[in-house]
């Protein structure tokens, strides 16, 4: 598991300190092992060999951990999704990139391990900071890769940047969403290239 740039706000302490990854390692394989929510920092501060006063003097609850992991997790699928646009210049490229990486890495991300999926799902379900910051930056490549469209010239520039930006994440979106993702799975293969050409036929000039 990548490590996060930056860590929700309910992190205490150092935000480099070993320790805060050793506990974000640990309870990762816990919570793939037994369950996000049948864990209590109790459990994990067994597992781990520290008092549970240890560990609450880098997370302030079960939460901000379980934040920490999934912040990890969408940067990874980030990460894809940024090295696949960095292969082409053309905009259009990027769109349909976009959806197919999106798609595919939120899938192995949020579907290889069953367990860890609780850990998303009450991200989603709850509206975690980890996960608001994420659709704010996934909004924000949008919105550049849209405006680098239209100085090409590929896309039209009547809709307002905005406005066109915020309907295609609401394309996406139900593909983003680890809740909305699962009643999906069988328009998985064929959503992205039919999702970027609606897109693609949206934004002619």
């Amino acid at each position: 598991m990548k490590k996060a740039a930056t860590y929700p706000v309910s992190a205490r302490g150092p935000a480099d300190h070993e320790v805060r990854d050793q506990i974000v390692t640990a309870a990762t394989e816990h919570f793939s092992r037994y369950g996000y929510e049948k864990t209590t920092v109790s459990d994990l501060a067994k597992a781990i060999g520290f008092s549970k006063a240890y560990i609450y003097k880098f997370f302030e609850s079960k939460q901000a951990i379980g934040e920490m992991i999934c912040a990890n997790c969408l940067r990874e699928i980030e990460a894809d999704v940024k090295s696949a646009l960095a292969q082409t210049d053309q905009p259009p490229e990027k769109v349909r990139r976009m959806f197919k990486v999106y798609i595919e890495a939120s899938l192995r991300l949020f579907f290889k391990d069953r367990k860890l999926y609780e850990i998303a799902a009450s991200a989603a379900t709850e509206r975690w900071q980890a996960v608001l910051a994420y659709e704010a930056r996934v909004q924000a490549l949008i919105h550049d890769v849209l405006n680098e469209g239209r100085q090409s010239g590929d896309f039209e520039r009547k809709t307002p940047l905005d406005e066109a930006a915020m309907g295609i994440y609401l394309v996406i979106r139900p593909y983003l969403n680890p809740l909305l993702l699962q009643h999906s799975f069988d328009y998985t293969e064929v959503a992205p290239a039919q999702l970027a050409g609606l897109v693609l036929r949206s934004l002619s000039p």
